[in-house]
């Protein structure tokens, strides 16, 4: 069996089961400040603390775009939920499907990943991958982010 089939018929055994959780991660103004340096995104709701208390969220906010944009690859980790496999030379991510985010990230909150591998398909000499994350805030209820993640592993 080749080592691309080989991967399949290993991820294939996974769809449907959850991940263990990453470690959690506090998300700090500074790397929101940093994110917003790349994106040039510099909204007060972010990068403002002062102002942002009298905001509708009491503090600032991390973008939207920062909490998905971690979710695959906070520590503890490692691709969440997907499994070493031989011969894969490195994963590119492709997209993301049905992004949604329940509430907002506050400075100096912890947040964490769950994932849930959904479907897996040959493509090629690749393997993709449609992998259902959830970004949880500690101490919420309510998810920070919700998205598909569609990667590919290339062998």
């Amino acid at each position: 069996m080749s080592a691309i089939e080989n991967a399949r018929s290993t991820l294939a055994t996974q769809i449907g089961k959850a991940s263990s959780p990453t470690d959690w991660f506090e998300i700090t103004q500074d790397r929101i400040n940093l994110f917003a340096d790349a994106t040039l995104d510099h909204q007060w709701i972010h990068i403002d603390p002062e102002r942002a208390k009298s905001g509708p969220f009491g503090k600032a906010i991390a973008h939207g775009q920062l909490t998905m944009s971690i979710m695959s690859f906070l520590p503890g980790g490692e691709g969440v939920g997907l499994p070493r496999l031989d011969g894969m030379k490195m994963g590119i991510n492709y997209g993301w499907n049905k992004v949604r985010f329940p509430t907002p990230v506050l400075v100096g909150a912890k947040v964490r990943t769950r994932g849930m591998l959904k479907e897996v398909s040959v493509k090629g000499n690749m393997i993709e991958v449609i992998n259902e994350l959830t970004l949880e805030v500690q101490g919420s209820d309510k998810p920070a982010c919700v998205a598909e993640s569609v990667l590919r592993l290339v062998f």
